[in-house]
This record gives structure tokens, sequence and C-alpha cells, in this order.
């Protein structure tokens, strides 16, 4: 049974806490040498964000009836590694060779504050931590062969960076819907499709809610780009937490230059009712995933 907005208002915050001392514990601590570096790293990673890949980690693992000695650990460890490979993907987009943005999570991006060679390592490290992160997990050995396999396919060439590379090839070009989806699928999707699965996997997910997991996922991966294209015209950077309109700006293609507002917003809300449906296999389990959803999809509201 799903409960109410504020149970899951409460739970979100929860995750949040959860997630952030994951990553704190992970992290090395700031007076350790380097201390430029790992400040920098922290300055990343902590304080901010809305911890969406790592809340799809555990709403997984909870809807896929976490169990047993070290799940909870191997959860942890889980999210915090696929919010380090988003932390530092985002570093180095901020970057003056990327999309040359100052301002990320209402405050300074990382080469604004540390200069460019610093960020550049902060990525580099932030993405060797998150897959020591899945190594040292307390689950069977061939679910963590698993685990990091999927987040090394989400943020490779064929996911994530193959995304941004697309993305950066297509500013000024006029791309038709497909495409669009098609890099977004990587750039974005593939990342918080990651997530989700790396919570069925830390649990032993059975292959129908590993299905089940992954056609939502790819839903709401969509949902969540669709959705941030129409923040990006509608909301101001002080809701944003960054630079808004900097799409428009740069003459990037999106899901609103395409369709327009209110067919992006009905697509956006296409993609809500398609995760709900793909969730139906997993039952009252899935009441997390699915008002998580709604939270991705009813953001611009």
């Amino acid at each position: 049974m799903a409960g109410s907005r504020e149970d899951f208002s409460a739970w979100m915050a929860a995750c949040g806490v959860r997630a952030e001392q994951a990553l704190a514990r992970l992290l090395p601590a700031q007076d350790t040498e380097p201390r430029t570096l790992h400040g920098a790293m922290r300055y990343a990673v902590l304080g901010g964000g809305k911890r969406v890949r790592p809340m799809l980690t555990y709403a997984a693992g909870e809807a896929c009836a976490a169990s047993g000695a070290g799940s909870e650990v191997a959860l942890d460890a889980a999210a915090a590694a696929v919010e380090l490979i988003h932390a530092y993907s985002l570093v180095h987009d901020d970057m003056p060779c990327m999309d040359d943005d100052v301002l990320r999570r209402g405050r300074p991006t990382v080469h604004v504050e540390f200069g460019q060679a610093t960020a550049l390592l902060v990525g580099d490290a932030l993405q060797a931590l998150a897959f020591e992160a899945l190594a040292g997990m307390p689950i069977a050995p061939g679910l963590t062969v698993q685990a990091v396999q999927v987040l090394s396919t989400a943020a490779g060439s064929l996911g994530m960076a193959g995304g941004q590379a697309i993305d950066l090839a297509s500013v000024g070009k006029p791309l038709n819907r497909d495409e669009l989806e098609a890099m977004h699928r990587l750039k974005t999707g593939a990342l918080l499709r990651a997530g989700a699965a790396l919570g069925g996997i830390v649990v032993g997910a059975s292959s129908v809610q590993r299905a089940a997991l992954d056609g939502y996922a790819q839903a709401v991966g969509l949902a969540f780009q669709v959705v941030d294209d129409i923040l990006d015209v509608t909301a101001d950077s002080a809701r944003l937490g960054k630079t808004a309109g900097k799409d428009a700006a740069a003459d990037k293609p999106t899901y609103v230059s395409i369709l327009g507002l209110d067919e992006a917003r009905t697509l956006a809300e296409q993609l809500r009712q398609a995760a709900h449906e793909a969730i139906a296999p997993l039952g009252a389990g899935g009441a997390r995933l699915a008002a998580l959803a709604d939270f991705i999809v009813l953001r611009d509201r």
C-alpha cells in the first residue's frame, strides 16, 4: 500500500541522510594528503543534490525484499557508487571544455572554486572510488561482478559518456525526436537505470523483479530528462541550483525545442504512467518506486 505524501517526503529525507552518510564515510578525509584534492572531492559530492539515483537504489532494494546479512551495507555502497559517478560527471560537464558553467547546486562549480586541473582529477578520483565501493560490498562475488558490469557500462561510451559525446556533437544541429531520445537514454537515462538495477542486484532480485525494475527505470530515466528540459525554460537559477536557460543559450536540442512545452509535459506524464505499469509485477513492494516516479515527473509543477 502506498503511504501518504508526508510518509514519502520523510522517506526521501531519510534516504538523503543515509546516502550523505555513506558518501561521507567513503570519501577520504579533507585533512588526508593530498588535501586540496580530497577537499575538492568532498565539495563536489557532499551537501547538495536531490540524490535521485541513490533513492532509486534504495527503493529498488526495498521493492525486491532486501534481506540477509550485509544487504543494507551493500545497498549503501551501491547507492554511493552510482552517486559518485553522477557527481564526477557533473564536475567534468561543468568544465570550460564541456558546458562551461559556473554554478552547480547553488554554489560555484568545482573548476571555478579549485581550478581546472584539480577539477579534472576530482572526476577521475570519484570514478575510481565508485568501483572501489562496489568491490567492497559484502555480497556474493558473482553479484559484485554483475554490479560492476552494470555501472561500468552505464558510465562508459555505450552509456553516459557516449551520450555526452553525442550531446556535444549536436549543438546547433537539428535532431528529430528519435535521435534526441537515443541521446538522452545514454546521457541521463543509463545512470538512472543503473541505480535501479544495482538495488535489485544487491538484494538478489529474481529475473521477473529485475525485468520490472528495468522497464520502470527506462521510463523514469527518460522522464527525468524531459522534465529537466522543461525546467530549463520554466524555472529560475535559484530554484534549479544551476544556470537557467543554458540549453537554449547554447542552441542545444531539447524536448521543449522539438516538441514544445505542452507536448513535452504530455510526454513526461505518459512516461510516468509507463513507469507505474512496469512495476505492477512488484505489487505493493513497488510503492516507493511509484512515488519516486511521481516526484521526478511532477517536480515541474
